[in-house]
């Protein structure tokens, strides 16, 4: 329930006022929005959001045409939705009369937008609600059941359609949400104004398209606030700095430990503060840490692909490694698309007899991208190639493009919330590290961001055994060395079903651990007190992942622990600690470095 007060009764003079602030407010931001549009040719934006309203409108339409073709279905279907109607109107009448009803449809408790009492107290917004609910329960139907179409435009149609509902649910307007209602009421409008304001400032943040802002990023600074374990950078090139992490312990494990984290986000969610931060939580137990930080790339970097951020990135950092420490052998980490690099650089190295890296985790990787959940909706030849296009413009894939697709994965959390909260209710955003992060999005090279989705998501040549790079066919069945496969169990990016596929492509012993939770909550599970979710093991991953599941055992507490006995009955041997710039490779400056620092 909202805690605004019931207004005695409204200042129209207030009204009047902030009414007038608002029609001003609507032309600058408008002027906003089409300021850039006068830069380009013909008035037109490149790319962007006018092509995935254009693949929404004709994915939707395919389904429409199924049902126009089939009059008495569509019928049928009608009819269904009248009834359905029907019974609400009842239900309403009954209720108006002072009488118990039954709901027409039942509203999931879990649904947070229809959390206000007066949702269901109040007879005209119930009614509200529930059209809303019955109306998106026959959409969803009709997607389910439209006949002829193959796979992936279903998917695809769900998928817009998630987008579409999450847009016009009624919790998103003034008029038709009780709590939003009262609380203009109670502001005399102010709330709008202010809202006003910081919509017209993420237009211009987004150079003329919404950047809806999820927390204030002004509230945070590197090695203070975020990416705060102690380390020097000891080595940079142009794709990347490799950080080495100052020791917590007298004696370290012999054999250094490699992060290599996805190129599409930045490496400091392992390290977003000493109580959440996995690298900390390394260097505490005695490993000697060293992580990746990847460039945030421009147009000079147009060229660099798949086979630059394996050469020069892992392979080098492994050099590097070598020289810093005295040792041959490491062993290795990737989280999401970083495990999915690391993947074909192990085939890559078994194909070529380079043993190096003699034990991997991977967190929340893909390498089987047949299950690869809602992401793969972009994954078709007519988007990749409009991708790609785009991509020529400049060299890269804006960052911002990508945060939207994954925000889009869960449109009423993390898009319409925020909607509501800041430009509705003309809240600012609390601050919230996890999501400074999000925000802190990086761009992707043209030539590695294209092979990556045609090689993984539409062709998923890593797991047939058809992915060239170097002129080597790689075969992941020739990866031997011993592997740690966490999925998560509600991960939308890499479902826990796409990892548990994954782990039979694999020519050696898999421990596949499915940990609770998403994509990094389920990762960045710090133990103790602070271990929110719970973790499953239950041996090699065979069979149907639904008969694995059943017959998992249930550990509570963080996984972090376990993962850590696993890698420490490798190769137990210690050696004292290795402060880093004092072995071969000295310090360029301390960690987190500078290209984490790089903004789009």
């Amino acid at each position: 329930m909202s805690d605004v007060p019931k207004p005695a009764s409204p200042d129209l003079e207030a009204i009047s006022r902030n009414a007038a602030a608002l029609a001003e407010g609507f032309g600058r931001m408008s002027a906003s929005y089409l300021a850039p549009l006068d830069s380009k040719p013909n008035g037109r934006a490149s790319g962007g959001q006018s092509d995935e309203m254009g693949e929404m409108t004709r994915t939707l339409t395919k389904v429409a045409e199924t049902w126009m073709s089939d009059p008495q279905r569509a019928m049928q279907a009608q009819a269904q939705l009248g009834q359905a109607f029907m019974s609400l109107w009842t239900s309403t009448l009954t209720r108006m009369q002072g009488n118990a009803a039954e709901p027409a449809i039942p509203t999931d408790p879990k649904d947070k937008r229809f959390a206000d009492p007066e949702w269901s107290s109040n007879p005209v917004f119930d009614f509200i609600k529930q059209s809303y609910l019955i109306t998106a329960r026959w959409a969803e139907g009709l997607v389910e059941n439209a006949e002829g179409i193959d796979a992936h435009t279903r998917h695809k149609a769900e998928f817009y359609l998630r987008q579409l509902l999450a847009a016009y649910s009624p919790s998103n307007f003034v008029m038709t949400n009780p709590e939003l209602l009262r609380h203009t009421l109670a502001e005399n409008g102010e709330n709008l104004v202010r809202g006003l304001k910081m919509l017209e400032e993420d237009i211009q943040a987004g150079g003329g398209e919404l950047r809806v802002r999820q927390t204030d990023v002004t509230a945070f600074t590197f090695g203070v606030d975020v990416a705060v374990t102690p380390g020097e950078v000891v080595y940079r090139n142009d794709l990347m700095e490799l950080i080495q992490y100052a020791p917590k312990t007298e004696t370290v494990l012999k054999r250094p430990f490699l992060i290599v984290p996805p190129w599409i986000n930045k490496f400091y969610i392992l390290d977003l503060n000493p109580a959440k931060s996995l690298i900390g939580w390394m260097v505490s137990q005695g490993l000697t840490v060293f992580v990746i930080s990847w460039v945030n790339p421009d147009e000079r970097h147009r060229e660099k692909d798949f086979e630059s951020y394996m050469r020069e990135g892992i392979e080098a950092a492994i050099d590097q490694i070598g020289i810093a420490t005295g040792e041959t052998e490491v062993s290795a980490a990737g989280y999401c698309v970083g495990g999915t690099l690391l993947a074909v650089t192990m085939a890559a190295q078994a194909a070529t007899g380079n043993t190096r890296i003699k034990s991997t985790t991977f967190l929340t990787t893909q390498v089987d991208f047949t299950h690869a959940g809602d992401l793969k909706v972009f994954a078709d030849e007519e988007q990749i190639q409009a991708i790609e296009e785009r991509m020529k413009e400049r060299g890269y894939l804006d960052g911002s493009r990508m945060a939207s697709a994954f925000n889009m994965l869960r449109p009423s959390d993390l898009i319409w919330s925020y909607v509501v909260n800041n430009y509705v209710k003309g809240k600012a955003p609390l601050p919230f590290d996890l999501l400074y992060w999000n925000a802190d999005s990086t761009r992707m090279p043209e030539a590695n961001h294209s092979f990556y989705l045609r090689n993984c998501y539409l062709n998923n040549n890593l797991a047939k055994g058809k992915m060239v790079l170097g002129n080597v066919k790689l075969d992941l069945k020739k990866v031997k060395v011993p592997i740690f496969n966490l999925a998560t169990r509600e991960d939308h990016i890499a479902p826990a079903l796409s990892v548990f596929e994954g782990s039979s492509k694999f020519g050696g012993k898999v421990d596949y651990v499915l940990a609770g939770s998403g994509h990094i909550a389920g990762v960045v599970n710090p133990p103790g007190k602070k271990a929110k979710y719970g973790f499953r093991t239950g041996g090699p991953a065979k069979g149907r992942f639904e008969d694995w599941l059943a017959a998992a055992t249930e550990h509570e507490g963080s996984w972090w622990p376990y993962w850590f006995s696993w890698l420490e009955a490798q190769a137990p041997e210690r050696v004292p600690a290795r402060v880093p710039g004092e072995g071969a490779l000295p310090s360029l400056g301390p960690a987190p470095g500078t290209y984490v620092r790089m903004k789009c």
